[in-house]
C-alpha cells in the first residue's frame, strides 16, 4: 500500500512500525495523532492504539480519510504557491507528522532547489523517521527539531541554525492548532510565531472544524478524545481565521481546504472537514 492509499476494512499493518529498533522508548497502547493520521492516510508506521481511534473516528465520520488527504494537498500547494508565486524560500514546518508522499522539502525545492526548511515535531516515531525529512537538494538545507509547539522559544531559538529570520519565512501549521486547547491559549502561540519572522513572511494555517459537519464532528470528536493522548479543540469558522489577525489574508480567505486553489475540479470536490488559509505578515 502506497502512503496515499486507503486502509481497506479490516486491513492492519504489523504492530511493529517500521525502523521500530530505532525508536525511543514510547508508549503503543496509547494512540498518537501522527499516528492515527498515517493510519488514515494507509501507512504503516502506527500500532493497534492508533489504528483502533481511526477506526472510531471513521465510524463517525466517513470521509475523514478524504479530509486528511484534501489536508495533505492543501499543503502542498500552499507550499507550491509561496514557492513559486511569492518567491518564499525559507519554511518552517510545525507539527510535520509522519513523512509521506509530498513534503514539505520535496515541494519546496521541486520550484526552487536552494529553499530551506525546518521542521518541528515531538511524536518518536516521527523522530525516528526525520532522515527521510533531511534529504535535502545540495543549494538548499533541511533541519529537524524534536520540540513541542507549546515550546516557541526553543523552536525560534534552534531554527534560527537553517533560517535567517532576517528574511521572509512561511511558518506552516498544518493540521496542528487543533491539538493546543482554549486554556493554552492557542492564539499567542501564532502571535509569537509570526513576531519573530519579518515583513513578508507568511502563515498557512489548517484547523479541524466544529460548523462544517458539526454532528459528526462532534462525535468524531468524543471519540477520539477518548482514546488519543492529545486532545482535539476543533473550532468555527471565525475561531480560525482569528489566527490571521494583522496578516493580509491571501485570497480565498479562509476555506475549506479543498477550495483553497484547487488545482482540479475533482480536488475541489473532495469532501473535508478542516478550514485552511494563508497570511501575509505586512
Amino acid at each position: 500500500m502506497t502512503s496515499k492509499g486507503t486502509p481497506a476494512t479490516g486491513e492492519r499493518a504489523d504492530d511493529s512500525a517500521s525502523s521500530q529498533d530505532e525508536h525511543p522508548t514510547f508508549d503503543t497502547s496509547v494512540a498518537h495523532v501522527a499516528r492515527v493520521y498515517n493510519y488514515w492516510l494507509g501507512g504503516k508506521d502506527n500500532y493497534a492504539a492508533d489504528r483502533e481511534a481511526g477506526d472510531q473516528a471513521i465510524q463517525a465520520y466517513p470521509d475523514i480519510v478524504f479530509s486528511v488527504r484534501a489536508n495533505r494537498a492543501f499543503l502542498a500547494r500552499t507550499v507550491r504557491y509561496l514557492a513559486r508565486e511569492k518567491g518564499i524560500r525559507q519554511f518552517l514546518d510545525i507539527g510535520t507528522g509522519i513523512p509521506t508522499a509530498d513534503n514539505t522539502h520535496e515541494v519546496a525545492q521541486s520550484v526552487a532547489p536552494d529553499c530551506r526548511i525546518v521542521y518541528v515535531d515531538n511524536d518518536p516515531v516521527v523522530l525516528s523517521h526525520a532522515r527521510a525529512l533531511l534529504t535535502s537538494r545540495p543549494e538548499g538545507a533541511t533541519d529537524y527539531i524534536d520540540a513541542d509547539l507549546r515550546d516557541t522559544q526553543k523552536i525560534l531559538a534552534q531554527a534560527a541554525r537553517t533560517l535567517d529570520f532576517s528574511r521572509p519565512v512561511a511558518v506552516m501549521l498544518i493540521a496542528i492548532m487543533h491539538a493546543i486547547t482554549d486554556d493554552e491559549d492557542p492564539y499567542a502561540i501564532v502571535a509569537t510565531l509570526m513576531e519573530a519572522v519579518p515583513p513578508g513572511s507568511y502563515l498557512a494555517l489548517s484547523h479541524v472544524a466544529s460548523d462544517i459537519v458539526p454532528a459528526q464532528a462532534a462525535d468524531m470528536i468524543r471519540r477520539l478524545n477518548l482514546l488519543m493522548y492529545e486532545k482535539t479543540t476543533p473550532r468555527r469558522q471565525p475561531d480560525v481565521e482569528r489566527f490571521f489577525d494583522g496578516l493580509d489574508i491571501v485570497e480565498p480567505g479562509v476555506v475549506r481546504v479543498q477550495h483553497w486553489r484547487p488545482d482540479a475540479e475533482t480536488e475541489a470536490a473532495t469532501p473535508s472537514n478542516m478550514w485552511g488559509g494563508v497570511g501575509r505578515k505586512g
